[in-house]
């Protein structure tokens, strides 16, 4: 472990990032911040500050716990940081719904031309409509 680590190091060392020239480009996004405010790829983090950070769609906001400055396996980077509770409720409510949204945008669309037997329950339902639409004959 070290005692000093660039933002985009670090970023990449827990797993946010694939590459730190990733990272870089996010902090000049402004997607994320440390403690609210706006930071350079060089911003030294510390022990115990409040990360923001905006993968789209999703937001995490970490503490960080350990500095490290080399990309270690995933069960190891996940010890360099704590998500809040509110971050990881707001995740999964989130993810549920895009999920929803998927099923139902696949749901009305169908899965392309409909099979022989959908066709003739949809030529079965355009007559019945037809038939209940039309005036009676007086």
């Amino acid at each position: 472990m070290v005692d000093r680590v660039r933002i985009d190091k670090w970023l990449w060392a827990a797993r946010f990032f694939k590459t730190r020239s990733l990272a870089g480009v996010a902090i000049a996004k402004n997607q994320i911040r440390i403690g609210g405010q706006r930071i350079k790829p060089s911003r030294i983090v510390l022990v115990g500050d409040i990360i923001q950070i905006e993968k789209t769609p999703y937001v995490f906001t970490v503490t960080v716990l350990a500095l490290n400055d080399q990309r270690r396996p995933a069960s190891e980077a996940q010890a360099l940081y704590e998500e809040s509770e509110q971050s990881l409720v707001a995740r999964q409510l989130l993810s549920e719904r895009l999920r929803a949204d998927r099923i139902a945008r696949s749901g009305l669309a169908g899965d392309g031309r409909p099979s022989k037997k959908q066709r003739r329950q949809i030529i079965r339902f355009q007559n019945q409509n037809e038939t209940t639409d039309s005036p009676p004959d007086d």
